[in-house]
């Protein structure tokens, strides 16, 4: 009781009265942190970061057909491939600096300046005239939207150590639910002359600019987003004393003193790189980042390639209700089941098992594409539904395991090393994803894995290579401290 008497003296001496991270850490004592509005601004500014991702997919082969850039149908997936890539290219540049500038300057002027980037370079892609006006708003937009990483951080900061996990779940949900209705969106808004040509007439602005619309719809979620922020609380403590909480909180945990609790952060910050369960678990979420990111370019534009490619000729709408069907079984699923399987099955489990179910799935795509007719409209939405329900099941368990590898003021480093290379793995998705697309689409007649065969092949090897790295001895999972069991 004594101890405890002291802890809470000592901790409540680092409150300062106009310290934000104190504010917050004062809501977390008194167990006010799980709020409707901390959830809703995890919501609102993870969307805003993840829709403009994917919101092209569906669009981005008659985007480059009307730029004229390609000399025949085949090369279209190509250049889409490059254009998709933009962003992540842009966004692996400079992940770690924006890290840097949050933990200096604080999470909510990362979050105010990736949102307004939003605004401004999603706008102009929409405008876009040509091949490289719309690769080079694309880069800007993710060389200077650094929004997740430090979000992951504010999640792990905004909410008190049990409650963690369901921030974190929370941030990934949101994750995964844009980059789902962000091309549902870019199907259903994409050339609206042709789809509502009672609100939008030809040879208005609207048929000069075909792809303008979702552009500025997601520009205007993102304006309000900036103007919500201004109230966002910000985490970061302002005064130089803040590590003193943590030396206390260590020292009274380990019995050691306030130096020792000192050393024994700054040895692990040194050995961050020496953290195996953290290292293996960012390598299988940079693979899965890698798949998942290629099977969404390769979908859209498979989807709505012609007949004679192996494709099933759907229009940009066709796509949109697909992915809206999506996205609404993956809200559902994430806040219903998830949970409550995560911890019948343990989260690296329910990823392996995710992980196994999802190669025959997606291997019978071109099977798929043999259908006509509502039994092709009806299959293809279970397939895409399941398909998107297990991705996230493994993005979302490999994520918490991130984030139990490591203690709490080391997450924002950790997030910063799975940022950068899941944004390199990302990279090199889309480009490859329609380079062995449009390869594919070239060897209708081949002998062996004839069309789009092959590009799901190529798709199952990577998400195989996941799979069996999801198995020790190359997973492992970090044990928890007596500290941690308490919790």
């Amino acid at each position: 009781m004594k101890d405890g008497n002291i802890g809470e003296t000592l901790l409540k001496k680092q409150y300062y009265e106009n310290c934000p991270g104190c504010k917050v850490d004062k809501a977390k004592e008194l167990k006010t942190d799980v709020s409707f509005r901390n959830l809703l601004n995890i919501w609102m500014v993870v969307l805003c970061s993840s829709l403009p991702i994917s919101s092209l997919f569906p669009y981005q082969y008659f985007m480059i057909r009307d730029f004229n850039i390609a000399e025949r149908e085949e090369d279209i997936s190509a250049y889409a491939g490059y254009m998709g890539s933009a962003y992540m290219l842009g966004r692996s540049l400079t992940s770690i600096l924006w890290g840097v500038i949050a933990d200096r300057y604080g999470r909510k002027p990362v979050a105010i300046l990736g949102v307004i980037s939003v605004i401004i370079f999603n706008t102009l892609f929409g405008l876009s005239t040509s091949f490289w006006m719309a690769v080079t708003t694309r880069f800007f937009l993710g060389s200077l939207n650094g929004l997740l990483g430090p979000m992951k951080a504010y999640c792990s900061e905004i909410f008190r150590e049990e409650k963690q996990a369901f921030g974190l779940s929370t941030l990934s949900a949101a994750w995964g639910i844009g980059l789902i209705i962000g091309p549902a969106l870019g199907g259903y808004l994409a050339q609206p002359t042709i789809k509502y040509p009672n609100l939008f007439p030809k040879d208005s602005f609207w048929d000069k600019f075909p792809y303008f619309l979702p552009s500025i719809s997601i520009s205007a979620f993102a304006f309000a987003v900036a103007i919500a922020c201004i109230w966002l609380p910000e985490t970061l403590h302002n005064h130089p004393l803040s590590n003193e909480s943590i030396d206390g909180a260590e020292a009274l945990e380990t019995g050691r003193n306030g130096k020792a609790g000192k050393d024994k952060i700054i040895q692990k910050d040194e050995n961050l790189f020496l953290n195996w369960p953290l290292m293996s678990s960012i390598v299988v979420y940079c693979i899965f980042s890698l798949y998942n990111i290629s099977y969404q370019e390769v979908f859209s534009l498979w989807a709505v390639s012609s007949r004679r490619l192996g494709g099933l000729n759907f229009t940009t709408g066709n796509v949109g209700d697909v992915l809206a069907i999506s996205g609404i079984g993956l809200i559902v699923y994430q806040l219903s089941l998830y949970p409550s399987l995560e911890k019948t099955f343990g989260p690296v489990r329910f990823a392996r098992i995710s992980g196994v179910l999802s190669i025959p799935l997606l291997q019978s795509y071109p099977f798929i594409a043999m259908l006509s007719g509502i039994t092709l409209y009806l299959v293809i939405n279970i397939a895409s539904l399941l398909k998107n329900l297990l991705s996230a099941t493994i993005i979302t368990g490999l994520f918490l395991m991130q984030n139990r590898a490591v203690e709490q003021h080391q997450r924002g480093a950790a997030n910063g090393i799975a940022m950068t290379g899941m944004s390199i793995f990302k990279t090199i998705g889309p480009a490859g994803g329609g380079a062995v697309l449009a390869w594919s689409q070239k060897r209708m007649n081949a002998s062996f894995l004839p069309g789009t065969h092959m590009v799901f092949l190529v798709l199952n090897i990577a998400g195989g290579l996941g799979v069996l790295l999801m198995f020790t001895p190359f997973l492992t999972e970090k044990k928890k401290t007596p500290s941690q069991q308490l919790h």
